[in-house]
């Protein structure tokens, strides 16, 4: 005697099993949690909004995040409260971070082809010296730096704000785009070497088309890094025509006691909406670049 086993199939139009009330419970717990955490994280920027909009003297007064009294007028005032116009600051700036990011993206991503795809002597330790270079204080190299550049003349001028970034000197983002590139296959080395390509034209025909992800990731982290600078442009300009942007907002403070803190904020809050926008626009290529950077 023999049984004869059938499998019932469901019907694929046939309704799902809703889960338990003891299932959907922890998921609603930690979005209720998750919530909460981000409403703390964004409770600076949720007072600096509303500070931006407040009368000075009730910026600290007045605890409260809606405001009893309303003074939009801090934007316009603002605006034109320094000895330039903010445009100027923020034109300043953009040109800086513009500059900074192709001088990244050049210059490390040609290091890091280097370290990732070719073959030379003494590859691993240059790649371990690199390495050892995010370990040093950036601050052990501000009296050297700042002697050299007064000696060759570059004081009051971008040079010494943009010449590092073309010259490859974040090992940061170097060992990001290493990491990136090991993970894409040989084979495409080996089939470019095949159609005739060099190094170079390997690089730029088949390697660098592969790491947009890798690439917006740099220039996402050069955009936020290089926009907040402050110590920087502190130390090597002086001529408040060349300041950037967070040098233009700390002259709202005064060390008299008479600083004008709703202009303040509300110009620190017009100063945040380029970095968001940047931020948001490259969000997708951030998470992809940083997922895939470890991948081997």
């Amino acid at each position: 005697m023999s049984l004869t086993l059938t499998r019932v199939s469901t019907p694929p139009d046939a309704p799902q099993q809703a889960p338990s009330g003891r299932k959907r419970r922890p998921r609603y717990l930690r979005h209720v949690l998750l919530t909460g955490v981000g409403v703390i994280m964004m409770y600076p920027l949720l007072w600096m909004v509303s500070a931006s909009v407040k009368p000075s003297n009730s910026v600290f007064t007045d605890e409260g995040l809606w405001p009893a009294v309303f003074d939009f007028g801090n934007y316009a005032r603002g605006w034109t409260a320094l000895a330039e116009p903010f445009e100027i600051y923020l034109v300043n700036s953009l040109v800086i971070v513009t500059l900074s990011i192709i001088g990244n993206l050049l210059s490390c991503s040609l290091a890091a082809y280097a370290f990732a795809r070719l073959r030379f002597t003494g590859r691993r330790l240059f790649f371990a010296m690199m390495l050892g270079t995010m370990m040093l204080p950036g601050h052990v190299l501000v009296v050297p730096q700042y002697v050299m550049f007064d000696k060759i003349g570059w004081l009051n001028t971008y040079y010494p704000l943009l010449v590092p970034h073309f010259l490859a000197t974040n090992g940061f983002y170097i060992f990001l785009m290493v990491q990136f590139m090991r993970s894409l296959p040989q084979e495409l080395d080996d089939a470019a070497r095949i159609d005739g390509c060099g190094p170079f034209r390997t690089f730029w025909k088949v390697i660098m088309p592969l790491c947009v992800p890798a690439f917006a990731t740099t220039a996402i982290f050069t955009f936020i890094s290089v926009w907040n600078e402050f110590f920087s442009p502190l130390l090597y300009l002086t001529d408040p025509q060349l300041y950037t942007v967070p040098l233009a907002v700390r002259q709202f403070m005064d060390s008299e006691g008479q600083s004008m803190w709703g202009e303040m904020f509300a110009m620190s809050f017009v100063s945040l909406a380029p970095v968001i926008g940047f931020f948001i626009a490259g969000q997708k290529y951030l998470v992809r670049g940083i997922a895939t950077t470890g991948l081997r």
